[in-house]
């Protein structure tokens, strides 16, 4: 792909979520080491790198791979990728990640579209000096997660006989799990599904004017709720039950965004 592409949709896969990205037409790999700024993935299952193309004749750069705050790089390796996607001329974020469930009935292999999020990780990742060439120093996070496209996502999940969830995000800074005790927290919170990404991404596309879109692949039933006990190596085997939905669900999905 040339420098003049310009995706109109950008994806974020998470954990495990790396083979939807075999949707993706006419591919160009551009590695993370060759984009200033881009982190260099040291978890299991972010291969590191962008893949460019179209689905379903949308433009798109779907990023497989994200940095975590718990992996202690500096906090610009959170913003890069998301501010390189606008700068590109991307106008939609679409985020996936690998999350435990706080819903009994939302179990392992199920999807769940977020419809808002609580940040549980102790930081903001626009602390700082702000950039009003990027956004505004004080950027409104009242739709998060942007309405109208999350109805078309319901709308091609119902299409694709797909159970879709729905429910809140909350954002843990990892890299423990966590405890029984802080699952029912959040629960009293208003938590539907608890991971370790994707709250900052949001607040950075947000910042700069991208609309979002997200959907967990549930792995697991979060600590405390269920008898098997939470690995990584366990999340990377379940979100690949996910995957297998994301992988018909997103070009659908996607599809919808030619013209929205």
């Amino acid at each position: 792909m040339s420098e003049a592409f310009r995706p109109h949709v950008g994806v974020i896969l998470g954990s495990g979520l790396g083979a939807v990205a075999e949707a993706v037409e006419d591919p160009q790999i551009i590695g993370y080491e060759q984009l200033a700024g881009f982190p260099r993935p040291t978890v299991q299952g972010h291969a590191g790198q962008v893949i460019q193309g179209t689905i379903a004749g949308v433009p798109v750069a779907m990023l497989q791979g994200r940095a975590h705050l718990y992996e202690g790089g500096p906090i610009d390796e959170l913003r890069a990728p998301v501010r390189w996607l606008k700068a590109a001329g991307a106008e939609i974020l679409i985020q996936t990640n690998a999350a435990g469930s706080l819903q009994p009935d939302v179990g392992p292999g199920r999807l769940m579209a977020i419809t808002d999020h609580i940040n549980l990780t102790g930081t903001n990742v626009l602390i700082g000096p702000n950039d009003d060439s990027i956004g505004p120093r004080f950027p409104s996070m009242g739709k998060a997660y942007d309405p109208a496209l999350l109805t078309e996502l319901r709308i091609a999940a119902a299409e694709l006989e797909i159970p879709l969830a729905e429910g809140v995000y909350a954002g843990w800074s990892g890299p423990a799990f966590e405890t029984a005790a802080e699952i029912r927290a959040i629960r009293i919170l208003g938590g539907d599904a608890v991971g370790m990404s994707t709250v900052h991404e949001t607040t950075v596309a947000r910042h700069c004017g991208l609309r979002v879109a997200a959907i967990s692949a549930i792995t697991n039933l979060a600590e405390g709720m269920g008898e098997i006990p939470l690995s990584h190596e366990q999340t990377l085997a379940d979100a690949a039950r996910g995957a297998e939905h994301l992988v018909r669900l997103l070009p659908a999905f996607i599809a919808r965004m030619g013209s929205s």
